[in-house]
C-alpha cells in the first residue's frame, strides 16, 4: 500500500450525522494523495459505526479507530491520530468542520517550495445558523500574502492571535522530533500545542488561501467546550493553559513574546469571562476572581496601555475586588456605546469612579477622559439603566423599580423630568405598549424610576410572529427623548411568575408571559404556552411551520424582503441613474453643490454659490449632505441626502456638477452637464496615479479611476504647481485646467488687503461666538489626517499635551484645535476656555481669518493661511513616516516651509514661546511661498467662475 503524502486526522465524538461531511472534504481534496484517519472519543451514538462505514467504503484511504473511553476533550484523540499517521505531513480536521477542497494541495506546495516545518492558511467562521451562512475571516491581516518566517519572534501576531492547530499542515517528522503532543484532560489543548509548534519550528510558512472551514452553531442546544463560559472549570482551564504557554516561552528564552500574549489576554481571553459577571452569581464570581488575579499577577503593567479602555478597567477593578463598579464596567464591555457609570470628574479630568484615584496606575486606567461623555450630548449613547426590584401578583400586574446613570449630574435637579415603561416587539415594524412611570427623581448621582403595569390587561401581542419583548424606559429631560434599556443586573427575575396574556391569535397559540433576560443582561419577555391546550397548539403551529406550504411561504416573504432590501442598494440605484433618470430631460439653471462628500456647507462650493446669490443669478440651488440631520446649511436651497433617490436624480438632471472632491464614482456625467471640480487644496502629498497604492491597482481598476476623473470638465486650480502635481496625478487634459485660484480663498485675500490698508486685524462676529478673550492671541491648530497602510483614518489624538499647552500659554493664547473633517477631538474638561475644539465648525475660512497664528503639519491648508501673511508653525513629528513611507511628497517641506519645522513638544512649545519672532524671521519665506504656491489667488475667483459659467453665456 502506498505512502500518503498527508494524513488528516479527523476527531468525532457524538457526531455521527456531520461525520461523513467532514471525511469526503478529505476525500474529495484536489490533492489526493490524503488518507484518513477517523478517531472516534468513545461516543455513545454511531459515531465510529459511521467511521468503519467510511472505511469500508473507501479502503486503503480511511482508517478508523476507537479509544476505550471517553477522554472529555480533543488532545486524546488526536495524540492517537498522530501515533498511527503514515503521511509525510499531518493535519487535523473536527468532525462538524470541512477543508476547503484545495487546502491540501496549497499547502502542501507551499511546504515544499520553502522547505517549512509548518504552514498554516486562512481559516473561516461559518455560521452555519445564519439565515445566509455568514462567513467571517478568521485574522486576515496575518494572511493577506505569501511569507515565510525564520522565527516566531519575526511576527508575534501569529502566536498571540492564530492559536488553531486545524488551519495548519505540519512535517510529521517535525512533529516527532519534537515530540510535540496536545495536552489531554484540559480544554484549550490548541493554544498550548500551536505555542510549542511556533516555538520548536525552524520555519513557518503563511499563504493567502482559505484552507479550513470552522463551522459556528450559536443556536445549538449544546454549546461547544470553548463557548461554554458561564462554567467555572472553562476559565480555569484558559487560565492554566495560559500558564503552560507563558512557561513554555520563558524556557526558551523568549521572554518578549509574552507581552504581546498578556495583551491579548486583557483584550480578548479574559474579555470573554467578563463579559458574563452581571449574570452570574456570586459563587462564580468568586472563584472567578481568585483565578483571574493569581493570573493577573503575573501580567506585564504596560499591557494595560495597549487595551481598550473598558478591558482595562475591568482588569483594574477585579484586582482591586471592586464589584460595586466592576460590574457596570462589565455590563458596558458587553453593550458598546451604553454608558453604565454616573462618572467622577477631579482636576479637570473625567474617570471611571472616585474610587482609587490615589493610585497612580488606578488614575491612569480609570481616566476615561477620552471617550468623550463630557461632550457628548446625552441623546447620542445609551444611559445604563439598571432594575432595583421587581414584583408581580401572580397574575398579570409588575411593579419594576429601577434606576438611570446621570453622568456628571449633566441631568440638573431642576430639570422638567416625565417618563414611561414601554413593552416593545423585538421584530421591527411590530406594536408597543406603554405605560406612564408612577415616579421619576433624582437621588444621588442617578434618576430612581418606578413603574407599574398591567400586563394581562393592556399587552395584546400576536401571538407567533412577536413572541420576545423588550423593556424600555423613555425619558422626557427639558425637551429631549432618552431611550434605555432595562438591565437585570443581580435581580432574580427567572423564579418570578409567569402572568397572563391574550394574544390576539387567541389564547391557543400562548396563555402566558415570561420575564427573561437577553444574551446583553436586558430585561424581556417571552410568550409561553402552559395550558395543555396552547402546549398541544403550540406544537401544531411548529410541526406546520416545518411543512412545505410552511417553507413555501417563508421563501415568498424572504423574497419580499430581498426585492425591498435590493431596491435601496447601490447596485439598484447606479441601475436607476443610467436607466431611468438619465433619460429625464437635463433641467436649465438647476446647480447640485456638494463639500466634502456632503459632510460640510463650506469651501469653495460655498463661496461660489454665495457669489451667485449676491449677484442675484437665477438658478436653482441643490445641496447634498451627508448623515441623518443636516446642520449648517441655507434655508434657501433644496436639501438631498447623499446616495438618496432625490440626490440621483437631481445629479441626472443638472446643469452645472460643483463640489471640492468628488460626486459617486459609478454615476456616469451627462454630455448636458458641465463638473466644475474646485478641488480643496494645493499637494504636498502625492495625488492620484502618483500614489503608491493606485499604482498597484490592476490595469481595470486605474482604467475605472481614470473615468471617474475625465468627468471633470473644469478643475480649478491656484498655481503652476498644482499643474504640475495635481493635474499630472489626475492625468487632466491641460484645457481642463481653470486659472482662477480657489473662491474659498477670495475672503482670506481680502482680509490681508483690509489689514494692509488699515494697519488693525478685525476678528469679526465668530471671536466673540467662541467666547474668545479679546487680549489674547488665537492660535489655529489644524492637522491632517493620519491613515495606516491599508488607508484607514487613524483615531485622532493631539500629538502634544494640550493640558499642558494651557498651563503654560493659556493667559496669553487661545488655542483652537480644528482636526480633519474624517477625525474628531476630545477635549479634557481642564482646558476649558483655554484651548477649543472648533471641527464642528462646517467652513475652515473664517477661522483662518481670525487666526493671529497657524500650527499645522502637512495640511493643505498651509497653502490657504500663507495668503494671510502671518506666522505658521509646521509641527513635523512623523515627517520621516508620511513622507516616506506612506504616500511621499512632491517637495520637501523642511526647505520651503515659510516657518519653523519643529519635530518634539519642548520644541513646539518653544516656537509658540517665540511666534512674534518667527513672524518676522520668515516673513520673505512667506513672500516666496505665496508666489509659488498661490499665484492665481488675487481674491475675485468666485466672480471669475460666476462670470464665466452664470452671467456670459455657455457653460462649456
Amino acid at each position: 500500500m502506498p505512502v500518503p503524502d498527508v494524513s488528516v486526522v479527523v476527531i468525532v465524538y457524538n457526531d455521527a450525522g456531520r461525520l461523513p461531511t467532514a471525511v469526503q472534504s478529505v476525500l474529495g481534496q484536489t490533492y489526493q494523495s490524503v488518507e484518513v484517519l477517523i478517531v472516534d472519543d468513545c461516543s455513545k451514538d454511531r459515531s465510529f459505526q459511521v467511521a468503519k462505514e467510511l472505511e469500508a467504503a473507501h479502503p486503503g484511504r480511511v482508517r478508523a479507530f476507537q479509544l476505550p473511553e471517553n477522554s472529555g476533550g480533543c488532545g486524546a484523540p488526536r495524540n492517537y491520530g498522530i501515533s498511527e499517521a503514515r503521511g509525510t505531513y499531518v493535519m487535523f480536521l473536527d468532525s462538524d468542520d470541512v477543508l476547503e477542497k484545495n487546502a491540501c494541495r496549497n499547502m502542501i506546495a507551499a511546504a515544499e517550495r520553502t522547505d517549512a516545518d509548518l504552514v498554516s492558511g486562512m481559516c473561516v467562521r461559518v455560521y452555519v445558523d445564519s439565515r445566509h451562512a455568514k462567513t467571517v475571516e478568521w485574522y486576515p491581516w496575518l494572511y493577506s500574502r505569501s511569507r515565510t518566517i525564520e522565527s516566531i519572534t519575526e511576527l508575534p501576531d501569529l502566536l498571540v492571535f492564530d492559536t488553531l492547530s486545524t488551519n495548519k499542515c505540519y512535517r510529521r517528522s517535525f512533529v516527532l522530533e519534537h515530540n510535540l503532543q496536545f495536552p489531554v484532560g484540559i480544554h484549550y489543548e490548541d493554544l498550548l500545542f500551536s505555542a510549542q509548534a511556533y516555538v520548536a519550528a525552524g520555519r513557518i510558512a503563511l499563504i493567502p488561501n482559505h484552507v479550513y472551514f470552522w463551522n459556528i452553531s450559536e443556536k445549538a442546544s449544546t454549546k461547544s467546550i470553548s463557548n461554554r463560559r458561564h462554567e467555572i472549570a472553562n476559565f480555569e482551564h484558559r487560565v492554566e493553559i495560559h500558564r503552560r504557554v507563558d512557561e513554555l516561552l520563558q524556557a526558551n528564552g523568549y521572554e518578549d513574546l509574552k507581552f504581546h500574549k498578556d495583551v491579548k489576554f486583557l483584550k480578548h481571553d479574559l474579555v470573554l469571562h467578563l463579559r458574563d459577571l452581571p449574570l452570574v452569581d456570586h459563587e462564580y464570581r468568586r472563584e472567578f476572581r481568585d483565578l483571574a488575579n493569581a493570573y493577573l499577577a503575573a501580567v506585564a503593567p504596560d499591557a494595560y496601555d495597549e487595551v481598550q479602555p473598558f478591558q482595562a478597567i475591568c482588569a483594574y477593578l477585579l484586582r482591586r475586588n471592586d464589584w460595586a463598579n466592576l460590574l457596570p464596567a462589565a455590563q458596558a464591555l458587553a453593550s458598546p456605546g451604553k454608558l453604565t457609570s454616573s462618572l467622577v470628574e477631579r482636576d479637570g479630568r473625567i474617570y471611571w469612579c472616585a474610587e482609587h484615584l490615589d493610585d497612580p496606575e488606578g488614575a491612569r486606567i480609570l481616566d476615561v477622559t477620552g471617550l468623550g461623555y463630557h461632550t457628548r450630548p446625552l441623546t447620542s449613547f445609551p444611559l445604563g439603566n439598571r432594575l432595583t426590584s421587581y414584583l408581580d401578583n401572580g397574575v398579570g400586574k409588575v411593579r419594576l423599580s429601577g434606576s438611570v446613570v446621570n453622568p456628571l449630574g449633566r441631568v440638573t435637579a431642576d430639570a422638567k423630568l416625565a417618563g414611561t415603561l414601554e413593552l416593545r416587539a423585538r421584530r421591527t415594524s411590530l406594536q408597543s405598549f406603554r405605560f406612564p412611570l408612577t415616579s421619576l427623581a433624582h437621588d444621588g448621582d442617578v434618576l430612581r424610576w418606578t413603574a407599574e403595569a398591567n400586563i394581562a390587561g393592556t399587552l395584546r401581542p400576536l401571538g407567533v410572529i412577536d413572541a420576545v419583548w423588550d423593556v424600555w424606559v423613555i425619558l422626557e429631560v427639558d425637551g429631549e427623548t432618552l431611550r434605555t434599556r432595562v438591565a437585570v443586573g443581580s435581580i432574580d427575575v427567572d423564579s418570578a411568575h409567569a402572568l397572563q396574556v391574550r394574544p390576539r391569535l387567541s389564547r391557543l397559540v400562548a396563555d402566558r408571559i415570561k420575564p427573561s433576560v437577553s444574551k446583553k443582561g436586558n430585561l424581556s419577555y417571552v410568550l409561553a404556552a402552559e395550558s395543555r391546550l396552547s402546549a398541544r397548539t403550540q406544537n401544531l403551529i411548529q410541526h406546520a411551520l416545518q411543512s412545505k406550504a410552511a417553507d413555501l411561504t417563508k421563501t415568498s416573504l424572504r423574497k419580499v424582503r430581498k426585492a425591498k432590501k435590493d431596491l435601496h442598494s447601490g447596485r439598484t440605484k447606479i441601475r436607476v441613474y443610467h436607466e431611468a433618470f438619465s433619460k429625464l430631460p437635463v433641467k436649465k439653471g438647476l446647480v447640485v453643490f456638494e463639500s466634502h462628500l456632503g459632510k460640510q456647507y463650506s469651501d469653495s462650493p460655498k463661496a461660489i454659490y454665495e457669489e451667485m446669490r449676491r449677484q442675484g443669478v437665477q438658478f436653482e440651488a441643490v445641496w447634498s449632505y451627508a448623515g441623518n440631520q443636516p446642520t449648517g446649511f441655507p434655508d434657501d436651497v433644496t436639501l438631498v441626502k447623499r446616495w438618496s433617490y432625490p440626490y440621483l436624480r437631481a445629479l441626472a438632471q443638472a446643469e452645472f456638477w460643483i463640489d471640492n472632491q468628488g460626486f459617486p464614482l459609478k454615476l456616469t456625467k451627462r454630455e448636458e452637464t458641465t463638473y466644475i471640480q474646485t478641488w480643496h487644496g494645493s499637494a504636498l502629498k502625492r495625488m492620484g496615479f502618483h500614489e503608491p497604492r493606485l499604482k498597484l491597482r490592476s490595469r481595470a481598476g486605474q482604467d475605472n479611476f481614470q473615468r471617474t476623473l475625465d468627468r471633470f470638465d473644469h478643475f480649478l486650480i491656484r498655481s503652476e504647481h498644482d499643474a504640475e502635481t495635481l493635474a499630472k496625478g489626475f492625468r487632466l487634459r491641460p484645457e481642463v485646467l481653470t486659472r482662477t485660484g480657489y473662491p474659498r480663498n477670495d475672503k482670506l485675500v481680502a482680509a490681508r488687503k483690509r489689514e494692509a490698508e488699515t494697519g488693525s486685524r478685525e476678528r469679526g462676529a465668530l471671536a466673540a461666538e467662541l467666547g474668545i478673550d479679546e487680549a489674547k492671541t488665537v492660535l489655529l491648530y489644524a492637522p491632517t489626517f493620519r491613515a495606516n497602510a491599508q488607508g484607514t483614518v487613524k483615531r485622532f489624538e493631539p500629538p502634544f499635551d494640550v493640558e499642558d499647552f494651557a498651563w503654560r500659554f493659556g493667559d496669553r493664547y487661545t488655542l483652537l484645535i480644528r482636526s480633519h473633517y474624517l477625525n474628531q477631538v476630545v477635549l479634557p474638561p481642564s482646558v476649558q476656555g483655554r484651548v477649543l475644539d472648533v471641527t464642528g465648525l462646517h467652513d475652515i475660512t473664517p477661522l483662518l481669518a481670525l487666526a493671529d497664528g497657524l500650527i499645522t503639519d502637512y495640511s493643505s491648508v498651509m497653502f490657504d493661511y500663507s495668503l494671510l501673511d502671518r506666522p505658521m508653525i509646521f509641527f513635523a513629528y512623523d515627517y520621516e513616516e508620511y513622507a516616506n513611507e506612506t504616500r511621499g511628497t512632491y517637495f520637501d517641506l523642511r526647505e520651503k516651509a515659510p516657518g519653523p519645522v519643529v519635530t518634539t513638544e519642548s520644541e513646539l512649545f518653544a516656537a509658540v514661546d517665540e511666534l512674534k519672532a518667527t513672524d518676522t524671521e520668515y516673513a520673505e519665506a512667506r513672500r516666496r511661498f505665496v508666489a509659488g504656491f498661490g499665484e492665481y489667488d488675487q481674491g475675485d475667483a468666485a466672480q471669475q467662475i460666476v462670470a464665466k459659467f452664470f452671467t456670459s453665456g455657455s457653460g462649456k
